[in-house]
Formats: C-alpha cells, structure tokens, sequence
C-alpha cells in the first residue's frame, strides 16, 4: 500500500489556509454597513462603522451588517373609525436606520429592529390616529392628512430608536359597503349641487347682462327722444320737401296744413 502523496500536502494546506482566512472575516455588501461585536473584549464597539468590503477579525468575533439603503415594507391591518366603524387598511412605509448610529441601534434593539420596534409602533399610531377620523374622511377626504399624521407620529416615536422614516403611503382603504354607498351617493348629491349652483349662477350672470343691455337701449332712446323736437321735424320735412319739389318727377305738393303738421306730398308716376 502506498502512503500519503506528499506533493499534495502544500496544496491541502493552501486550501485549509483561505478556509480559515475566509473565516476570520466578513464581507459588508454595498449598500450596508457592519458593527464590530467582540465576544471575549468589550462586546460591541462604539464609536466605528464599518464601511463595504471585507474585514478581517478572530473567527469568534463578528460583525453584525445592517442594510443602510431605503427599505419598503407593506402593512394591512383594521382600524375602527371615530363612529367605530371596522375599515381595512394597506399601506406602505419607508425607512431606513441612521448610519452614523448603528452601534447604538444595535446595543438598544438589534438588526430584527422593524420586527421589534418599527412595526409595533406604527401599527398602535395608526390606529390612534385613525380614531379620529369618519370612514368617509379615512375613505376620500382627509387620507392625505390621516398619512401625515401617521407618518409625524411615527417619526417621533422611532427619533430616539435611530430608525429613520422616509414617508409612508396608503395605499388602500376597504371601508363596509354600506357605508361606501352612502358615501358614494353623497359624493353625487354634491356633485349634483355644484352643477346646479353653476347653472344658477351662470342664469344670473346672463340675466345681468340682458338688463344692462335693455338699461343701455333705453337710455339711448331717452336721449335720441330728448334731441328731437318739433321744431327740428318741422326743419327736416321742408328740408324732404324741397328735394321732392325740386325732383324731375311729376308731384302736388300741398303747403298750408295746420301748423302742426308737414306738407303733404302727392306724387305721380314718374314718366
């Protein structure tokens, strides 16, 4: 029997050597950030982030990495209205740890931080503040102040958790369906209303502009009237006479009707 093939013992060793080097070490993937944690020292370092890439260290330490990139969690849960009505709500928040304070977050919470603060929390604020709202406000009205409530509370209660909230989205609200037919009628009924208010309006306006065009042409007649007088028809009708007279056609006219009255004009076929 042949014994051991000792050319193969340096590649053997090679081999056992990156295995434990590879170990000794942790990679931080891009987008993350690592908190050195010391088993046998004093537990977790404070004071140091450790950036991308690979950091060697004892096999028994470690390095814990959190994801420091915008992360998106979605939520459904029901919440009961100010009048107690039960309303389904989905949504979706935004967050992210602050990465100057990961030893801190570590110490205090850990890297499960949205299982163990995040969540709980935002789901006790929207259902306080959701307390406070009708299911038709929750439904259409005010479902962009119910999220900036919601997200103004939350910020506040994760500012000294050092998780930071970006925003958070409704994006659904599943009221009962008697109360989505009342709300929805009554979005028609003011629908309705407006229209009719604009149709009103508009009549009036219209009704406005006719007086002011009557209140015009009778003011015109009114002056028209004023300017003419009899003196000034009287003018006028000699002045129509004299052109008739003077006129090739075959005419009488007869001069010496009453004073009131123009002369009058008795004409021929022309030849």
């Amino acid at each position: 029997m042949k014994g051991p093939n000792l050319k193969l013992l340096p590649a053997l060793l090679i081999i056992i050597m990156a295995l434990g080097a590879i170990g000794c070490g942790t990679q931080v993937p891009s987008g993350h950030r690592g908190v050195f944690y010391s088993k046998f020292g004093d537990g977790t370092e404070m004071g140091k982030i450790y950036p991308e890439g690979f950091s060697w260290h004892l096999p028994w330490n470690n390095i814990f990495v959190y994801k420091i990139q915008l992360q998106e969690n979605k939520e459904t849960m029901n919440v009961l209205s100010s009048d107690g009505a039960t309303i389904g709500m989905e949504f979706s928040v935004l967050y992210r740890p602050l990465m100057s304070k990961l030893d801190s977050l570590q110490i205090g919470i850990g890297p499960n931080y949205y299982a163990v603060s995040l969540a709980p929390a935002m789901r006790g604020i929207t259902r306080s503040v959701a307390g406070r709202f009708t299911p038709e406000e929750i439904y259409s009205t005010k479902r962009e102040e119910l999220a900036t409530e919601m997200i103004t509370g939350l910020q506040d209660a994760m500012a000294d958790k050092f998780i930071e909230i970006e925003n958070l989205v409704i994006r659904d609200v599943q009221i009962p369906q008697k109360i989505s037919e009342a709300i929805n009628f009554k979005l028609t009924a003011e629908q309705e209303s407006q229209k009719m208010k604009f149709t009103i309006e508009k009549e009036k306006l219209e009704a406005e502009r006719k007086r002011i065009e009557a209140q015009g042409i009778a003011d015109f007649q009114k002056i028209v009237s004023a300017g003419i007088t009899n003196s000034l028809l009287k003018w006028k009708g000699i002045e129509a006479t004299l052109k008739i007279a003077e006129s090739p056609n075959t005419k009488v006219v007869i001069v010496g009707n009453d004073a009131g009255s123009l002369p009058i004009i008795l004409g021929g076929d022309e030849k």
